[in-house]
């Protein structure tokens, strides 16, 4: 009896300091109080998604690994955009044949049979969340990586769920710096492999209702608070 009155005044107490703080600081709600996001789309419709702009200060801050014989997966934009003069070549990675500018059809997952050690850098953008089986796909992306080579990736943290990508091959994972760190150490060893996340409880909040990040400040965008991942980043290396 005694320890259920103490838990009961534990939580009036709690109750009671949460009255307090909504009072002192009460919510502005403004638009967000809905059910629907701003624009489904990521943002798309209003300007750059709020993940896109951390996708490239990513790859931007890593540019210098952008080089020599490139392999990127969907078309090569961003070899194109941060690699310039450095790459040498440029291959893209499609999972099905006859997409415009696609020479590799592979599945990651499954190997990519004769381009062992091929490529000095990767680029894989949010490709790694419509992958089930991701640790196949990290091993896949070690052994095609050459000596002296890096592979750059971003994957989710908070997101909605990409529903094109569902409703065709599945939207499977969101990620910590935990499992991006261990997963990507397990392949290429856990002194070769650095994450960083990208975004704050601000950023996450624009990303899940469409808000553009123009429509933020770049000090707000630029602000990382870790226990709120909008983006994750991963520099994976293979030593010379």
């Amino acid at each position: 009896m005694q320890r259920r009155l103490t838990e009961r005044l534990r939580e009036v107490a709690r109750l009671g300091r949460g009255a307090l703080t909504r009072r002192a600081r009460p919510v502005r709600w403004h638009d967000l109080r809905r059910l629907e996001p701003i624009d489904r789309r990521f943002g798309l419709s209003r300007g750059t998604p709020v993940d896109r702009f951390y996708v490239e200060r990513f790859l931007a801050e890593h540019r210098s690994s952008i080089r020599g014989h490139v392999l990127e997966v969907g078309d090569a934009r961003y070899t194109s955009k941060f690699g310039g003069s450095k790459v040498t070549a440029s291959s893209v990675l499609h999972a099905v044949g006859g997409k415009p500018g696609a020479n590799i059809v592979g599945d990651l997952t499954k190997g990519l049979p004769g381009y062992a050690e091929t490529f000095d850098c990767l680029i894989l953008t949010q490709v790694l969340p419509f992958l089930f089986d991701v640790q196949a796909a990290s091993r896949t992306i070690r052994s095609v990586c050459r000596a002296g080579g890096t592979a750059l990736l971003t994957v989710s943290g908070i997101s909605q769920i990409s529903r094109y990508d569902m409703d065709r091959w599945g939207d499977y994972w969101r990620f910590t710096e935990l499992s991006a760190k261990r997963l990507f150490s397990d392949a290429f060893g856990a002194d070769n492999v650095e994450v960083i996340s990208y975004g704050n409880v601000l950023a996450a909040v624009a990303l899940l209702h469409g808000i553009a990040a123009e429509e933020l400040t770049e000090d707000e965008l630029l602000s990382i608070d870790p226990d709120y991942p909008a983006i994750i980043g991963i520099a994976a290396r293979v030593p010379d």
